[in-house]
């Protein structure tokens, strides 16, 4: 029997990893000679990052997740071990890629040992406290919260000991405050500050090598210090020598291009088997997830494009939305230059005060940043965290705003279908309307959700407990009381399989939605808007109608002959209905600027 399993896995180890990794070396293997001018002219730039962007795009759009069937759990011994370490090590040796010599095999046994070890103690823990018998539902909770904690701090440490992509993926998990236990999300969040950093001379050394230009003759200087580290590059402050320019280097992990491809097989089988010893825990959409967005974002020519296409959307939304977005002057695999532009932390509100520069304000160019990429041009950015935005003051006020807000880091993004546009926006109307009615249908249809689904779900997509988010009650702060009801709701009895559930059969893009607003949620409360967050909510409803109003209008001219009674009665429903939601906003933005008015003159905080 061990035999069979064996000789299985190794197969579809062995697969994986020689595809994955014949993917990521073709393009970091790219040579470019010495004659060849890395300084990207704009026009050659977008040409040469256009084809990238269609691979994208064809690749990731509307993607779903695949339906796993139950399996029974087998003998627990047959997936920890010596055995288990074998098996990842003949794999990844066996492969092409890998026999070349060029890593060190004691360091993939090693790493493969840290993920090994790490989860056969994490199965361990949760097997005893699954199977044990409890006096009561107290118990069995504050056993099954230690037990998410230990297994949490383990798991951290062996995300620490091996860097790389297992950084970014306990940065996911931090992230995903809106479905994942509290303890993990908390035991998780230090790794958004934790990454290890590359030596200089390791990325001048990748440098020359994938642009066989010398390192001091491309820069006239070059910081060593960074002015970012993150799981898979580092930024870097230097000035071109060809035109004196300041710009940001972006470098990626020269390590990376060693690991990835086993890495990535090895986290894959780890949740694979993670569904086999715990089928109704399923989080093989983790590794699904993680195995096809990480070989796109090590490959900065998708984020050039991608930071291109949003830069050139919003230059016609810059009075909403005061965007800055960089100019990418040189777009290879490994290595970004771009214009370098000083801010500070969008979290920074000593120096939002200092330079006067209205909270309320910057919280709603956030809303219309987001809510236009989500429910107008569907091409969103996936990971808008506190690293990724920075604010910037203006000497002379530009679009109607004395401040810029600066997105960085383009490389995680995603195409919503319209179909999931439209239905996505009527979710939300009927949640502002409080029609719970209206929200199941419209989130069967867009999240593939049951009933048993459902209030977690609408828990998870407003960031609120269960009777505001059912109710529609969203304007007002969360508390601390309401805080600790989620946390409480979340360890109830069947209440981790449902949300098991739901995160192996919601489409990825909606998780990955749902990630976008709990990040761009935490960017709005850290800045403590005095107005609240009614304006935020009414701005979003206001692209929500204009979504259904576009929708209702093209039904109409299908069913309808032009001029028709019939016509002409859903053309005035659907007009009264935007235009209603419309004059809300107005209101409130007349006065939203008298406030304003009352503020620079001192007369308020």
């Amino acid at each position: 029997m061990f035999g069979g399993c064996f000789s299985k896995a190794l197969s579809s180890l062995r697969s994986a990893t020689v595809s994955r990794s014949f993917q990521f070396n073709r393009d970091i293997g790219l040579k470019f000679g010495s004659q060849h001018r890395i300084f990207l002219k704009p026009v050659q730039k977008i040409a040469d990052t256009k084809r990238y962007y269609t691979t994208l795009q064809s690749n990731n759009d509307g993607k779903n997740d695949k339906e796993k069937q139950n399996a029974n759990p087998p003998m627990f011994g047959h997936y920890v071990g010596g055995g288990l370490a074998l098996l990842f090590v003949g794999g990844i040796i066996s492969s092409q890629d890998f026999r070349r010599g060029t890593i060190d095999t004691v360091v993939i046994i090693e790493r493969v040992g840290v993920v090994t070890v790490a989860m056969a103690r994490c199965f361990g823990l949760y097997l005893w406290v699954l199977n044990k018998k409890y006096e009561s539902d107290k118990q069995y909770m504050e056993e099954l919260s230690k037990t998410h904690r230990k297994a949490a701090d383990i798991t951290l440490q062996a995300l620490r000991k091996n860097g790389g992509i297992y950084i970014k993926l306990g940065q996911h998990i931090s992230a995903m405050t809106y479905l994942l236990p509290f303890e993990w999300t908390e035991t998780m969040v230090c790794l958004q500050s934790e990454c290890p950093e590359s030596t200089i001379e390791e990325l001048k050394e990748m440098f020359e090598k994938d642009t066989g230009i010398k390192f001091d003759d491309y820069f006239q200087s070059f910081n060593d210090k960074p002015i970012g580290v993150a799981s898979l590059a580092q930024v870097h402050k230097a000035i071109l020598r060809e035109n004196g320019n300041e710009v940001a280097v972006k470098l990626q992990h020269p390590s990376l291009s060693k690991f990835v491809p086993l890495d990535v097989a090895l986290t894959k089988f780890v949740f694979d088997m993670m569904y086999k010893v715990f089928p109704e825990y399923p989080l093989t959409w983790l590794g699904e997830e993680m195995q096809e967005s990480i070989f796109v974002e090590l490959n900065f020519r998708y984020e050039a494009a991608n930071a291109q296409k949003t830069k050139d959307y919003f230059k016609d939304y810059l009075k909403l939305t005061a965007l800055r977005v960089p100019d990418v002057y040189t777009a290879l695999p490994r290595i970004l230059v771009m214009e370098y532009i000083g801010g500070a932390r969008l979290d920074d509100l000593k120096y939002i005060d200092d330079h006067k520069i209205s909270r309320s304000e910057v919280c709603g160019c956030l809303a219309h940043i987001f809510n236009n990429m989500i429910f107008q041009s569907g091409f969103v950015h996936c990971d808008p965290h506190h690293g990724n935005i920075a604010i910037r003051a203006l000497d002379k006020p530009k679009n109607g705003h004395n401040f810029e807000i600066i997105l960085y880091d383009h490389g995680l993004y995603r195409t919503i279908p319209n179909q999931m546009k439209v239905d996505y926006a009527r979710f939300w109307l009927a949640l502002i309307d409080k029609q719970p009615d209206e929200m199941k249908i419209y989130g069967k249809k867009f999240a593939k959700i049951d009933d048993k689904q459902f209030p977690i779900f609408a828990a998870a997509i407003t960031g609120r407990d269960f009777d505001h988010a059912l109710s529609g009650d969203l304007e007002g702060k969360r508390s601390q009381a309401e805080i600790d009801k989620m946390k409480e709701a979340m360890m109830a009895d069947g209440m981790v399989l449902n949300l098991m559930s739901l995160l192996a059969t919601v489409p990825r893009i909606v998780l990955l939605i749902l990630k976008t607003n709990d990040l761009v949620r935490h960017l709005d409360e850290s800045l403590h808007n005095p107005l609240g967050q009614e304006r935020t909510f009414l701005i979003m409803a206001n692209y929500c109608a204009r979504t259904v109003y576009k929708d209702d209008l093209a039904n109409n001219s299908r069913l309808y002959s032009k001029w028709s009674l019939s016509w002409l009665c859903g053309l005035l429903g659907s007009v009264e209905e935007y235009y209603g939601r419309n004059l809300k906003l107005y209101v409130f933005d007349v006065m939203f600027y008298f406030i304003n008015l009352l503020r620079k003159a001192d007369l308020i905080k």
